[in-house]
């Protein structure tokens, strides 16, 4: 156990106190928790806001989305580090960051005693903004820029990408996730192996038996980057774009969409990232970077600094060991510990509120956020998890969600606090759905898909509240196209749903409920209210589609229920020039700017 965990004979004499050295490091989208002093909480802060930066520029977005909160945990010892981050059998991973994702906050913890320890997290860091500012896409292309943003370098002048990322290591048990390790570079990789062949590459899934093989997934990972290498270079986003409209929203086969988008047959392009890889071969084996630009800021980055009680932090770090298989039960014991008197730390409180909802053990979770509650009523933590155990508790024994107004007005307090948390809108249009108000829900509902427009079942929620509005139409465009998604559970419900619509549609009840014994029904929805700004549901339906305005290769209307992908990708200039080609990256941000597309839906 590591030495930060605290043992109940030692909280028995302990009184929160700073005597640790504590700090928390707010940036505008990260907050580091760390005990190695304020010099290197800052420049952890610093290097995670410049990396999201570059990465927004390189998916040509002014604005990057946080739909689900960063917390970071910082260590100057390695020794406390190696207590809790994952085990790679039975000894602790070498990597020097790993990230844990959560629905409620994403973690990544860093190990100060190693250099830029936050190149480790790259790669997932990557994914995660994908998540909040992209459609769903084929494996390759989230692999593919993943892997290429992870060979990321960064001071407080320079920003150096592209260089060769090294094999990806095996994922550690549990659902954290780790560096990028070099032990094999991707280049020697490509050097040795046949390449798969194009229509393999554009519809390898991650979840098949295939890409479970090391040797298949290491090439697999090392084509889909050389592939965005090669795009990057050349100037292709917008044509990626123009790819993704064709294969997602249109259902065109990938081979036929790559010809129509790239103009080359899948030979051609093979043979084109070949080459383009050969041209480059000296300079990746040489473990060079390719591309050098001024960094998007530095120092002088506003942040906010203030002290942690020691008892905050050993709360975070508990919390940490709680959310991974390998440290789970060390964790719980030393956030009861935290919990109890006379530390009775909110923190802890909150922590355990959490592990307890996910262990489905809701008598617990009660009890662990009335203490919470009692602690600090204002806390929008406390709110947040009051509404997520609701509705769990809920759904678990099949009962109408009670304490519905209060669910409501704790999700409005935790928008209001952080206005980006996926989450709380889509538990929000849940909570105005129970409560009839199926107008109210549905815009509720879009925001959170617009926030976050990788999570389909946000999407599947959002044609049950079009269900429960006899918006029939909409409900049914919906979920045909999430049948055919890559997730089996989104794609079997999809379709269950799309077999029972026309049962629902024509007797108001579905087909399983209709063949049970009748039983006293629960207290019926409220009526939805309507003002002369609100329409009816009867108005809704008679509406035509909504739509989606969109900018880039695909101009005009997006059909609700698609995804808008060349506004994202589109380049302003289609000259050839930007960051890929030596420009700078300031240079390339102010130009991207006239670049958007409106997710709403």
């Amino acid at each position: 156990m590591i030495s930060l965990a605290l043992s109940g004979a030692m909280l028995a004499d302990q009184k929160p106190a700073t005597k640790e050295g504590w700090l928390e490091i707010h940036s505008a989208h990260f907050s580091v928790v760390t005990d190695g002093g304020e010099k290197k909480g800052r420049e952890v802060a610093l290097r995670l806001e410049q990396m999201r930066a570059v990465f927004g520029q390189l998916i040509m977005r002014d604005k990057l989305k946080m739909p689900v909160p960063v917390q970071v945990l910082a260590l100057k010892n390695d020794n406390d580090y190696a207590g809790l981050c994952p085990l790679a059998g039975s000894r602790p991973t070498n990597a020097p960051g790993f990230f844990l994702p959560g629905e409620d906050r994403n973690l990544i913890v860093l190990n100060l005693s190693t250099d830029e320890p936050w190149r480790a997290v790259a790669h997932p860091m990557a994914h995660m903004l994908l998540d909040g500012n992209y459609p769903p896409t084929q494996a390759w292309f989230d692999e593919g820029l993943a892997d290429y943003f992870s060979s990321i370098r960064v001071d407080n002048k320079t920003v150096e990408i592209g260089g060769d990322p090294g094999v990806p290591s095996q994922a550690p048990a549990g659902n954290a996730s780790q560096a990028r390790t070099s032990s094999r570079p991707l280049s020697e990789l490509l050097s040795s192996a046949a390449w798969l062949d194009m229509h393999e590459l554009l519809t390898m899934r991650l979840d098949t038996p295939e890409h479970r093989e090391d040797a298949h997934r290491e090439l697999f990972s090392a084509e889909s980057w050389i592939v965005m290498h090669y795009l990057l270079a050349n100037d292709m986003l917008p044509k990626i774009g123009t790819y993704f409209e064709l294969v997602q929203n249109q259902r065109m086969p990938d081979t036929q969409a790559l010809q129509r988008a790239f103009g080359m047959t899948p030979e051609q392009f093979k043979k084109a990232v070949v080459d383009y890889f050969q041209s480059l071969k000296t300079t990746l084996t040489a473990q060079d970077q390719i591309s050098h630009a001024p960094a998007p800021f530095g120092p002088e980055l506003a942040l906010v600094v203030k002290k942690v009680s020691d008892d905050d932090a050993h709360a975070l770090v508990a919390d940490v060991m709680a959310r991974q298989p390998d440290h789970s039960e060390q964790g719980m014991r030393d956030l009861q510990s935290l919990a109890q008197d006379p530390t009775d730390n909110e923190v802890a409180h909150r922590a355990l509120a959490y592990a307890y909802i996910e262990k489905q053990d809701f008598k617990q979770a009660d009890d662990e956020l009335a203490q919470a509650a009692e602690s600090d009523p204002n806390d929008p933590w406390v709110h947040f998890y009051f509404a997520v155990f609701k509705f769990r508790e809920a759904k678990a024994s099949s009962q109408v969600l009670e304490s519905l107004a209060n669910v409501q007005q704790g999700l409005k307090t935790v928008i209001d606090w952080n206005p980006e948390l996926a989450e709380a809108y889509h538990l929000l249009g849940l909570a105005e759905l129970e409560g009839g108000g199926t107008h109210a829900a549905t815009d509720t509902m879009r925001t959170a898909i617009q926030l976050s427009p990788r999570k389909e079942s946000y999407v599947l929620d959002l044609a049950d509240i079009y269900v429960a509005g006899k918006n029939w139409d909409k409900a049914q465009a919906i979920l045909e196209r999430l049948k055919g998604s890559a997730d089996p559970q989104i794609a079997s419900s999809a379709r269950k749903k799309l077999e029972d619509l026309p049962f629902l549609k024509k007797y108001g009840i579905e087909p399983q409920r209709a063949a049970q014994p009748q039983k006293k029904e629960p207290p019926k929805r409220a009526e939805a209210k309507t003002s002369d700004n609100e329409k009816t549901d009867v108005e809704s339906e008679n509406e035509e589609p909504k739509t989606t305005a969109c900018t880039g290769p695909k101009k005009g209307a997006i059909p609700e229920g698609q995804n808008c992908f060349g506004g994202l990708l589109a380049s302003p200039g289609g000259d050839g020039d930007g960051l890929f080609r030596g420009q700078h990256l300031e240079t390339a941000h102010r130009r991207l700017q006239s670049t958007s597309c409106d997710w709403r839906r």
